[in-house]
């Protein structure tokens, strides 16, 4: 299942786009449903997960939009 959305943390606006499965995989983030995640502010990639980091959270926007986004889906 993908999902696509856009997530506000403070000021900053990030969409993603999420793909997710019923069940925990061990390629999901932290063992758990999410496969593949992007998640971008503006046009700028902040992070991407592909069954591992490609790109890691650097910013705090983008590690508390990756927390909020595993904590709805995963």
């Amino acid at each position: 299942m993908y999902t696509h959305g856009t997530i506000q943390i403070e000021n900053e606006t990030f969409t993603y786009d999420a793909k997710h499965f019923d069940e925990p995989s061990e390629y999901g983030i932290e063992g758990g449903r999410i496969s593949k995640l992007a998640i971008r502010k503006g046009r700028e990639v902040v992070l991407n997960y592909d069954r591992g980091w490609v790109i890691e959270p650097e910013t705090e926007g983008a590690q508390l939009a990756l927390l909020a986004i595993c904590q709805k889906l995963n």
